[in-house]
């Protein structure tokens, strides 16, 4: 079934996801509440799918904050980073500025409003994230945050990046931690049906030790590896 269910899923799927992805740099030309619509049809899509081809059901534990707050979540496969605008409200999210670059791509995510992490963590690059991600605050949106840097193999509990400490201590917001357990289900090329869960730890208030923070978050983050 596995096989069977994942080959019904990559074409219909991507299929209709090209579609999207050309409708979203279109939009882009358009206005930020026209390109909203056509990325939330498309996390919307890809919900769908994996919920009707795949059989994964997705489950919801503890409360989704509705306060704009930095959430950090767990990264084990593509499932989490393509279905936080279905999950969330308008979320930006934290993005590499190289994927910025892309023709097509690069401006629909300046228009959306994701906001752009630079590599080179220089002074002028510090002050343009956090002044993207004010921006998004203040707007009232959810910043979202992979605070494990990449993918990690479901089980594993690699440090936090150091940019988290950073992001948390200068914008001085509260942090909601996300675990999620995609991984053993979605980030394999037999995609398996079952259950993926959202865990929404206990917020962490702004203004803690760097070292509190970080213990908080990764034991938060990390609670569906059992």
């Amino acid at each position: 079934m596995p096989v069977i269910r994942s080959l019904i899923y990559y074409p219909i799927f991507y299929g209709i996801s090209t579609v999207l992805v050309i409708a979203s740099a279109l939009a882009s030309f358009v206005s930020r509440a026209v390109l909203r619509r056509v990325v939330r049809a498309w996390t919307d899509w890809h919900r769908w799918c994996v919920t009707h081809l795949l059989g994964i059901e997705v489950r919801i534990e503890g409360e989704i904050p509705q306060e704009p707050v930095l959430l950090a979540i767990k990264h084990e496969s593509f499932f989490e980073a393509i279905d936080a605008p279905t999950l969330l409200d308008f979320p930006s999210v934290f993005a590499k500025r190289e994927l910025f670059a892309i023709p097509g791509w690069g401006r629909a995510a300046r228009v959306y409003g994701l906001t752009p992490v630079s590599r080179d963590a220089g002074a002028r690059a510090l002050r343009h994230m956090l002044a993207a991600a004010r921006k998004r605050l203040a707007e009232g949106r959810p910043l979202v945050l992979f605070p494990e840097g990449t993918r990690v193999p479901h089980g594993s509990r690699p440090p936090l990046q150091a940019g988290f400490a950073g992001i948390y201590k200068l914008l001085g917001i509260p942090v909601v931690p996300v675990a999620v357990n995609s991984g053993p289900l979605y980030h394999r090329l037999w995609k398996r049906s079952g259950t993926v869960t959202y865990r929404f730890g206990e917020t962490i208030p702004p203004g803690l030790p760097r070292e509190e923070a970080e213990r908080r978050v990764h034991a938060a983050i990390n609670a569906l590896n059992d």
